[in-house]
């Protein structure tokens, strides 16, 4: 039965500080929480950010993805918790809330700040918490306004646009974490599809090559502790994390018009994957630079090949 979804509260006596999961943006933020009607843009006095509608944002979403819409239909963008889901698998109780914030903090467009896991062992249940940060900055971008001449649309277009991207990995999330079957929704689905032909037999010599150049970075940038086992984990969580990525943007731009093409995924996220990696704590920094650009190139070869591997199997975006 689905409850019914309202602003929560810690109610938890545990916490795992072992148990964040990977994140797609960065970790520990110092972001300060200010209204919302003083936030500033370049070349801009003041800016309201309060002008978008929030049922028309969600509107926008409903259209191309149902799953997520439910996801967000009780969640409010005040940076408050609100619980979206609830499952039971034997004795434990699994929960997962979620916040969303809309305000202008640089230049990223978006971010998910991954939850610790909270565990309350009297009413045996987990919850995890996710927050996602919108950040519509774009709203003088020469694209953006030439497709949308109103502020408003404008400014709701963007918060969508951006919000569909952090969903889905909060979605992917939910499906790996949550009790088997109780995450799957077409995101999931779809995603999982994409991993699993990433790493199918057509494909196994780009898929070395990407794992080869990961495992250089992981090397370069080791403290000198860490065991194989460890290092070879930290491969395969950025190689999924950049699979990720890849469908991330293909679903968001084919959802709102905005295709990005695999070189361009490939130059953005090859960079973050090498200081995902660690850096260049055991070489310089022109040796990271080259080991990063040749990451890149295995990464589009990559990319490239699971489009072909797609389509040869017929496989249709939902």
């Amino acid at each position: 039965m689905r409850k019914k979804t309202i602003p929560v509260e810690k109610e938890v006596n545990g916490l795992d500080e072992n148990s964040s999961l990977w994140s797609y943006g960065f970790q520990d933020l110092n972001i300060t929480s200010h209204d919302l009607s003083s936030a500033s843009i370049p070349n801009a006095p003041y800016f309201d950010l309060r002008i978008y509608r929030e049922s028309r944002v969600k509107s926008l979403i409903k259209v191309h993805s149902k799953d997520m819409y439910r996801l967000l239909e009780k969640v409010h963008f005040d940076g408050n918790y609100y619980r979206i889901k609830c499952v039971s698998s034997g004795e434990w109780e699994y929960c997962w809330d979620l916040a969303v914030r809309i305000q202008f903090f640089g230049k990223m467009l978006g971010m998910t700040l991954y939850p610790k896991r909270l565990v309350s062992q009297k009413e045996k249940r987990i919850v995890y918490r996710s927050m996602i940060l919108v950040n519509p900055y774009q709203l003088w971008d020469e694209a953006i306004v030439n497709k949308f001449w109103n502020l408003q649309e404008r400014v709701e277009f963007l918060i969508a646009r951006i919000l569909f991207h952090e969903c889905i990995h909060v979605m992917i999330s939910i499906g790996n974490i949550l009790p088997s079957g109780f995450g799957n929704t077409d995101i999931y689905l779809e995603f999982s599809k994409m991993l699993k032909v990433s790493a199918s037999k057509k494909l196994s010599i780009k898929l070395h090559n990407v794992q080869f150049r990961l495992w250089n970075l992981v090397m370069f940038g080791a403290s000198g502790s860490e065991s194989e086992k460890k290092l070879l984990e930290r491969v395969q969580e950025i190689y999924e994390f950049l699979i990720n990525e890849k469908y991330t943007n293909h679903k968001t731009g084919k959802a709102f018009d905005f295709p990005s093409n695999n070189a361009k995924i490939a130059r953005k996220y090859s960079w973050i994957a090498a200081v995902k990696a660690g850096g260049n704590t055991q070489v310089s920094k022109r040796i990271w630079q080259v080991e990063a650009r040749r990451l890149r190139i295995a990464l589009m070869e990559l990319f490239d090949g699971i489009d072909t591997e797609l389509n040869n199997i017929g496989f249709t975006w939902k």
